[in-house]
């Protein structure tokens, strides 16, 4: 007598059908992460470039107040005169953050410490 096996059970294969709706959202839970990077990045990026690295630590420099008719080379110039007023002029462009050289009557300036004022 012989037996006869049945044939062994194929898997049942079925396919992922998407819907244009289902392509949507998952291109939308897929972008949703990166969109929030990106905005943390922009909004939180605004503070790093107001701050400036080759500022000086708090304590190092003196503040003067700008006279009438005064420049940034003149108060250099009084400040240092032992010194290049060019690189006087650039330490203080840099030290306060200065867009330009130009500086306004009644503006107080941080000078660093390391230059007497004195004379």
């Amino acid at each position: 007598m012989t037996t006869i096996e049945p044939a062994p059970a194929r898997p049942v294969v079925t396919r992922l059908r998407m819907t244009p709706r289902g392509r949507r959202v998952l291109a939308v839970l897929v972008a949703l992460p990166l969109v929030v990077a990106l905005g943390f990045g922009v909004l939180s990026g605004g503070s790093a470039l107001a701050s400036r690295t080759d500022s000086a630590p708090a304590g190092t420099f003196e503040t003067v107040t700008v006279l009438a008719g005064e420049s940034l080379w003149t108060i250099a110039e009084e400040i240092a005169p032992a010194a290049d007023p060019r690189d006087v002029v650039d330490e203080i462009v840099r030290l306060n953050a200065l867009e330009g050289a130009t500086v306004h009557a009644g503006q107080r300036l941080a000078v660093p410490a390391s230059y007497s004022l004195g004379g």
